[in-house]
């Protein structure tokens, strides 16, 4: 929905706004961030642990403090269908039905925020930067995945991994090196491959130097136009 002000995970962290922060402020929605905000209980989670599981009650939404959060679904077939992850300002769990669609469990150890549905709806419906603050959320929700459909559905194996390195890459404004803290299957099962096919792309990727791999949660891109043009193909 917007990035978390102040490095310590609450708006007004260190008691400055960096630069991105201060437009926020300055675009008359600091107020409606915080009003949302206050509304919320702020929950750790210990890697691997569950948030709420498919067809728990829906009655919150969520906002990731720190850490980085998987939302998955199982198919009929056993097969488990990963649709989402989320870092630090993203938000998750908008699925505006009684009984939860999917699953959500943290990757990492996390903190999340966890806001009431209907006190968020009653307070978007009195405060109109409120209302533009999660129509915001929502549109962009959407976008990341439409363009996620369009990458499972015309893309290579190497296309898609290639892909979801630039997303990441873009997701963390990080140029280079990359911080993964989801394993590799993970990563199969959110690009509809196999844990093999995504080991056996990324080594491919390193052997022709588009990147480094330091360490199993760490990836450093070296030729950034290669990349792009192997996720074009």
């Amino acid at each position: 929905m917007y990035r978390q002000i102040g490095a310590s995970g609450s708006f007004g962290g260190h008691g400055r706004l960096a630069a991105a922060d201060l437009a926020v402020a300055q675009s008359g929605q600091l107020d409606a961030l915080l009003a949302i905000e206050r509304l919320a209980l702020r929950l750790n989670y210990a890697r691997n642990q569950e948030i709420y599981a498919e067809g728990d009650p829906g009655g919150y939404w969520y906002k990731v403090v720190s850490g980085a959060v998987r939302v998955f679904k199982f198919l009929a077939d056993g097969r488990r269908y990963l649709a989402q992850f989320c870092f630090a300002g993203d938000c998750f769990g908008f699925e505006g039905t009684d009984e939860r669609l999917f699953s959500a469990e943290a990757v990492s150890n996390a903190v999340v925020l966890r806001l009431p549905r209907h006190a968020t709806e009653r307070l978007v419906d009195q405060n109109p930067a409120a209302a533009r603050a999660l129509r915001e959320t929502m549109l962009r929700d959407l976008a990341n995945a439409y363009g996620r459909m369009l990458r499972l559905g015309r893309m290579t194996a190497a296309a898609r991994v290639a892909a979801f390195l630039i997303e990441m890459a873009e997701r963390s404004d990080r140029r280079k090196k990359l911080d993964l803290p989801m394993p590799r299957n993970d990563i199969a099962d959110y690009l509809g491959l196999t844990i093999e096919t995504v080991c056996r792309v990324l080594s491919s990727f390193k052997r022709n130097g588009i990147i480094a791999i330091p360490s199993a949660h760490s990836i450093e891109i070296c030729d950034r136009r290669a990349l792009d043009l192997a996720a074009d193909t």
